[in-house]
Order: C-alpha cells, then sequence, then structure tokens
C-alpha cells in the first residue's frame, strides 16, 4: 500500500529535515522514515474505520428517537438504511482490521463533534437523497454509496483536512495518496469473502521496504557530492539563492538515478518534478528539469550512467 511515489516524497521530507537540523544520526533519521511511513499505513486504518464510526454515529441517533417517550412525525418514520449499511457491516467484521485497530489503539471515540458534523453534512448532500429514495439495497449499492460520499464529501472537506493535520503532523500530505488506496480497497471489498478478508498490505513487497531503506542512506551519503555537482550545473544560480528543497530534490533524484539502474531514466525525472511542484517554489520543476538533464549528460559523459 505505500508505494513508490508516497516512499519518495517521505524520503525528501526526511533528508530535508536532516540536513535542516545539521544532524549525524543517520540511524535515527531512517527510524524516523520508517515511523513516518508506518504513519501513513496508519491513515489508511483510520480512514476505514471513519466509515464504521459515521454509521455506528447513525445508528445511535435512531436508537435514541426510538426511545424518546414522544415521537414526533419525523421519527415515526426513520430511514434505517445508512444504519443498515450492508458493506459497512461486512467492513466492521473484518478481523484484519479489528486486530491492527486494537494494537495500535486508534479510534475515532474522541471526535464526537465531527461525526456529527460529517454525518449531517453526509445526510443533506444529493447522494444521501439519492440513495434513500431508491427502493434497492444490496451490498453493491452500498458500497458504491460509500465510495462516492468518501471521495466527493469527506475528504475535500476542510473540517477534515484541519482534524486530520491536527492528529499528526505526518498526515499532512498523505492524504491524496492514502484516499487512493482506501476507495481501492472499498472497490475491491468482497461480499463473499471471510471476515478474514485481507486488506492492503504496508509494502507490496520487501523489495520496496529496501528501496526506502537504501535511497535514504544513500541520500544522506551523497548529499554534499551532489550539492557540488549540482553548484557546478546552476550555471546562473548563486547555490545559497537556490531553495534548498530543490537541492535535496534533486539530490534524493541523483541518487535514484545512479542507485536503480532498473527504474527507467524518465521515470525518476518525471516523479522528482511532481514532487518539486508539489514541495518547492512555483518555478522549480522548469529549475530542477534543467539542471538534472545537464547533470545527467555529465554522468553519461563520464560513464557513471549507462542507462
Amino acid at each position: 500500500m505505500v508505494n513508490r511515489v508516497l516512499i519518495r516524497i517521505k524520503v525528501v521530507q526526511i533528508l530535508y529535515s536532516y540536513y535542516l537540523k545539521k544532524s549525524n544520526d543517520l540511524a535515527a533519521a531512517e527510524k524516523e522514515l520508517i515511523f513516518s511511513l508506518n504513519k501513513s499505513y496508519e491513515l489508511y486504518h483510520l480512514l476505514l474505520l471513519l466509515l464504521i464510526a459515521l454509521t455506528r454515529e447513525e445508528q445511535l441517533r435512531i436508537d435514541t428517537a426510538k426511545n424518546k417517550k414522544y415521537f414526533s412525525a419525523s421519527d415515526s418514520h426513520l430511514n434505517m438504511k445508512l444504519a443498515d449499511n450492508l458493506f459497512v457491516a461486512k467492513l466492521a467484521a473484518n478481523k484484519k482490521l479489528q486486530e491492527y485497530v486494537e494494537r495500535q489503539k486508534i479510534s475515532w471515540a474522541e471526535e464526537s463533534d465531527f461525526l456529527r458534523y460529517m454525518l449531517n453534512k453526509i445526510k443533506s448532500s444529493d447522494l444521501y437523497g439519492a440513495y434513500v429514495s431508491s427502493a434497492e439495497q444490496s451490498f453493491e449499492t452500498d458500497r458504491e454509496f460509500w465510495k462516492k460520499v468518501f471521495k466527493t464529501i469527506i475528504v475535500p472537506d476542510e473540517n477534515f483536512l484541519n482534524l486530520l493535520e491536527s492528529q499528526s503532523l505526518y498526515w499532512n500530505d498523505d492524504l491524496d495518496i492514502i484516499s487512493t488506496f482506501v476507495l481501492k480497497s472499498i472497490k475491491k471489498y468482497d461480499e463473499q469473502s471471510s471476515d478474514d478478508q485481507e486488506l492492503l498490505p504496508m509494502f507490496k513487497d520487501d523489495d520496496d521496504l529496501e528501496f526506502a531503506r537504501k535511497l535514504f542512506r544513500e541520500s544522506v551519503l551523497a548529499i554534499d557530492r551532489n550539492r557540488n555537482l549540482i553548484d557546478l550545473h546552476a550555471k546562473n544560480w548563486e547555490i545559497e539563492r537556490v531553495a534548498l528543497m530543490d537541492v535535496v530534490i534533486m539530490s534524493v533524484a541523483l541518487v535514484e538515478i545512479e542507485t536503480f539502474p532498473e527504474i527507467p531514466l524518465k521515470v525518476s525525472l518525471n516523479e522528482y518534478i511532481e514532487i518539486a511542484k508539489s514541495y518547492s517554489t512555483a518555478k522549480s520543476g522548469h529549475f530542477i528539469n534543467g539542471i538534472l538533464d545537464s547533470i545527467i549528460v555529465q554522468l553519461k559523459k563520464e560513464g557513471k550512467l549507462t542507462k
């Protein structure tokens, strides 16, 4: 689930912090990288758990209404469709999710105000109106409802983004990527599976974990050499005026290009140019592309790069 796009971003972020602090503790920095990746995996489970928490909030509302001594006209026609959502019932029974939640002690129990706010927003939406007005209730339609709600109502919500940011600084930039994995998990969830249905693993395979560790270690070791290379090729730029984030991004890109020959050159370049567009200045993408192209030409001439 933690893919190489996210790994590259995390390596750049941790290396930037490492360089800014002028730290010499490589082991501690690598530990922070792995911790950051673990937090991304935690966010994946927390977002799945949110669907369950919102459904339980709806169930609580209905139970409260039913227990009132006097019922209003609207109470007598309580719609149970969301409370009885078949997809969420299946997800809530997932043993892998339950085990992770219990082990990591994650919960939405302390966020009752947010749950009420988000549930109100969902129930006032056209999506909800269409959902409850339809006579059909199946696992597929219930799953599709939550997929659309998550994508179009929950993820873009400013209060939701602020809440995640307040809970963990590591989640500031994770939501866009992690939400795609949540949507993938919702889409692929199987009605016929047992309660042991697998969720997405943290890493696709051991190669991705090794990629993260090796990319970071080599980037730390090469930062001074790469800074000199960048200085040499930034002809009309004073290196002191180049954004530190640009230097870090280019350094990590060069390490990947030289250390992982199996990754196509174009793939690596495109990935780091995209990172620059998101995490540095408006002109960084163009600047980084030009500098890296110049350095790559030199490395090829020197026989240090064959791809």
